[in-house]
């Protein structure tokens, strides 16, 4: 993309703003899906928010993968200012799901900075222990789709967004998605799959979130897909403590290396970091509209 700000008029009401930072000494990125609540980072949760702030990362999702991980995530978001929550129950632990999540997770959504339902999704990469035939393996998917259901059925009843994990399973997980597509929205998040496949998320009014990944040596194809996205259309994100970018990979991943994803992936799209920092914060104000202006 040549000039990304000839676009950027179509998605975005204003250009970076330093006022609205005046602490930063770079254009401000969003980490929207971090796993703050995981043990990695228990002992120094203070210090890696700061350095976060000092990397210029605004505002960080912290994500749950069940009850007692949401839970945790709504309580890192109030401790933190500048951090909010999704809560949500992951494809892989579906066995250890209530039969019915959505009472549990509507109570859960009705806190304030609460601002997606997630990561909810499909998953499969693995068989769980125990699912040694196809029968069990069908019914451990076809419990994945419910549990996916009852969330996005609680996203479009409380007026949220959805964070979508799929592995493996990219055709159903658009088939789950699609009738609940005028209710609800979602983020495919670490996207690594094709630019046709993401042209299938757009055409839904879906969007996508891309990682440290778009860094790596093998990256290639997700290079490919953010160089094809348009201004309105990503996001960016760590998944932290998974998926350092370089030159960290192989660490430990944090919400300050937000940074250096953004950083490289302004070179892949031809603009300055100002002008990408721009319209990835406005994206995410457009699907996490309660982040706007509810701190800093």
């Amino acid at each position: 993309m040549a000039n990304l700000a000839v676009t950027l008029s179509a998605v975005m009401p204003h250009e970076f703003n330093a006022r609205a930072y005046p602490e930063m000494k770079s254009p401000p990125f969003y980490d929207t899906h971090a796993h703050l609540g995981f043990p990695d980072f228990s002992a120094e949760l203070p210090a890696l928010i700061e350095r976060a702030r000092e990397a210029g990362i605004a505002k960080i999702i912290c994500i749950g993968t069940d009850l007692q991980s949401s839970a945790r995530a709504i309580q890192i978001a109030e401790e933190f200012p500048g951090v909010y929550a999704a809560v949500g129950w992951h494809p892989t632990h579906v066995l250890d799901a209530p039969d019915d999540l959505r009472p549990a997770l509507r109570d859960l959504a009705r806190h304030p900075k609460v601002v997606a339902i997630g990561e909810t999704g499909l998953d499969y990469h693995r068989r769980p222990d125990g699912a040694g035939t196809e029968a069990d393996f069908e019914r451990y998917k076809a419990r994945q789709a419910e549990i996916f259901r009852q969330q996005m059925e609680i996203a479009a009843e409380m007026g949220l967004n959805c964070i979508i994990h799929q592995r493996d399973s990219f055709d159903d997980t658009l088939a789950e998605l699609t009738p609940f597509a005028n209710r609800t929205r979602g983020v495919f998040h670490c996207f690594s799959e094709s630019v046709e496949a993401m042209q299938k998320v757009f055409a839904l009014g879906s969007l996508v979130s891309f990682t440290g990944i778009v860094t790596f040596k093998n990256g290639g194809n997700v290079r490919q897909a953010l160089a094809a996205a348009a201004p309105g259309q990503f996001m960016f994100e760590t998944d932290c403590p998974f998926l350092a970018p370089m030159p960290y990979r192989g660490k430990r991943c944090e919400p300050a290396y937000v940074r250096e994803i953004a950083e490289y992936a302004a070179t892949v799209k031809n603009c300055s970091p100002e002008e990408l920092s721009a319209a990835t914060c406005e994206t995410a104000h457009r699907f996490f509209p309660k982040i706007i202006d509810r701190d800093h």
